[in-house]
């Protein structure tokens, strides 16, 4: 009998050697003439746990991690092939409660399936959205998307259906879909397990979206610092191609739609959908001036629908069982599911997906299990770098756009930052204004030159040169990266700034260290 174990592939169970896991698993089962089928699969999100060995028993997945070469021996001599308890033990997948309480939409295969096997992923409800998206009118898939709810998952929130119908209504002979899964900000990961984890959900979305408005090519565009995840894109692009989930009259109907993944070289502020295309057509990412919006002048000047990662993920699970049952999910105008990804000083990091309504404190500390150096929570960044910092008791808002609006931050990507007592909020406000510098593409004087003078306001605050005037220049010079930049990048600066001025004053009023001093 041949026992199937579950060893990931996932970059971050890879950072942690589950290659030499696998291997080390393969030479003892030789040892012991014992028969096992190695599946690489991707990653359940409990990156705590990496790598997450999982054996499959007749009552389903037992998990073992994080699991290190050395421990090969003692799990098989404890019975790990019959999933008997063992120090790493944490008994059946399915029954652990930071994964058994998700509400998995968009990441129902991930760390399930064999990313790479198309019989796995049909297996699983994968293509059954496409398959219904073929029988249908274009526009009739725009209305079922429009209903459900969804909106940009890039950090945006614009709804999804209304950008697509632009496309769908725009007159040209050629049409794109774009990809923006440059995702660059810190503590985010997201869109790198899906598509390093279950690469099929994505070109099924992209497929839909490229039926639903007319689009015959697409493109994922890629940052570089991804190289697993470009590999499996591009491999499951050509089995699929293969199969006829891609390429020319799909699957016997009158529909094309070609993919192709192009990797970007570095470049933040390529994650703004302009700039973006400003790579993809060959030329340095500078931020264009809107309008024309991209669904109407896009790439190469056409109609283009551009969607993260996660919005055309959420896709196919749309078509598959209605935008209606999309809807039940969530609060407000915030429908469906989001993947909330924990990083940052954080006991349990990893990936939670969960209806909008949840707490953020029910994330971090109900998930997270609070900080990981045990000290006290003081401050939580949430939307990546560019996002606002919260104090501890801003933490029981609901994550939902509209309600993080009311307390000056975003929800952005699902990215959440944590951070205990020993932060100094100034130093970090400082880090905000350095990170544009740094990422700023250049095109506008207000994110280039704005701050580069934040920087230099912020040092002089640190080092306690008339604080009082140079606060009042920094709200200043924020007001102007806000009101005057062309992009989110200088537009965006000034909230995780502000954010920590507002709820951490004292830290911009500390005593000058003697060394700062010198």
């Amino acid at each position: 009998m041949t026992t199937r174990i579950f060893v990931p592939r996932d970059a971050a169970a890879l950072s942690m050697g589950a290659d030499a896991v696998a291997k080390a698993i393969v030479a003892e089962a030789k040892k012991r003439n014992a028969k096992v089928e190695i599946v690489r699969n991707g990653s359940r999100g409990m990156l705590w746990l990496e790598p997450l060995v999982e054996v499959e028993t007749p009552e389903g997945r037992v998990a073992y991690g994080p699991v290190k070469p050395a421990d090969v021996p003692s799990l098989f001599k404890g019975g790990f092939l019959k999933g008997e308890k063992h120090k790493l033990t944490h008994g059946l997948t399915e029954e652990i409660p930071y994964f058994k309480n998700q509400e998995r939409l968009t990441f129902a295969r991930c760390g399930i399936t064999d990313p790479l096997s198309i019989e796995d992923y049909r297996a699983h409800g994968g293509f059954e959205g496409l398959s219904k998206a073929l029988t249908m009118a274009p526009l009739d898939i725009v209305t079922e998307v429009t209903n459900s709810g969804l909106r940009g998952r890039g950090g945006a929130a614009f709804p999804t259906g209304i950008k697509w119908k632009t496309v769908h209504d725009a007159k040209a002979e050629q049409k794109y879909i774009c990809c923006n899964a440059d995702e660059g900000d810190s503590g985010t990961f997201a869109d790198r397990m899906l598509m390093e984890g279950d690469p099929y959900c994505l070109i099924e979305g992209m497929t839909i979206a490229g039926i639903a408005v007319g689009a015959t090519k697409g493109y994922i565009y890629v940052r570089s610092e991804y190289p697993h995840a470009v590999a499996t894109l591009r491999e499951a692009i050509r089995i699929a191609t293969a199969a006829n989930w891609l390429g020319r009259t799909i699957q016997g109907s009158p529909h094309t739609f070609e993919l192709h993944v192009r990797m970007g070289a570095g470049a933040y502020v390529c994650g703004e959908e302009t700039s973006m295309l400003e790579s993809l057509e060959g030329r340095r990412g500078l931020v264009r001036y809107k309008p024309p919006l991209p669904a109407i002048e896009g790439l190469f000047g056409l109609p283009t629908v551009i969607n993260n990662v996660l919005s055309l993920a959420s896709v196919p699970i749309i078509l598959a069982k209605g935008g209606d049952y999309y809807r039940d999910f969530g609060v407000g105008k915030s429908r469906g599911t989001l993947a909330f990804q924990l990083a940052g000083n954080i006991k349990q990091g990893g990936l939670v997906e969960k209806a909008f309504g949840v707490t953020a404190r029910e994330l971090i500390e109900g998930y997270g299990g609070g900080t990981l150096s045990g000290r006290p929570l003081r401050a939580v960044q949430f939307g990546g770098p560019l996002g606002a910092y919260l104090p501890n008791d801003k933490l029981d808002t609901p994550m939902d756009y509209e309600a993080f609006m009311k307390v000056d931050a975003m929800v952005g990507h699902g990215g959440i930052v944590v951070f205990d007592d020993t932060v100094d909020m100034a130093e970090m406000a400082r880090f905000a204004m350095e990170f544009c510098t740094i990422e700023s593409c250049g095109k506008c004087t207000p994110c280039r030159i704005g701050s580069v003078r934040g920087v230099e306001t912020m040092d002089r605050i640190i080092a306690g040169i008339e604080r009082e005037k140079n606060l009042e220049v920094l709200k200043d010079l924020c007001e102007t990266m806000t009101d005057g930049s062309l992009c989110a990048m200088g537009g965006l600066t000034p909230l995780p700034v502000m954010s920590a001025l507002r709820h951490f004053p004292e830290d911009f009023h500390r005593p000058v260290r003697a060394e700062a001093a010198e």
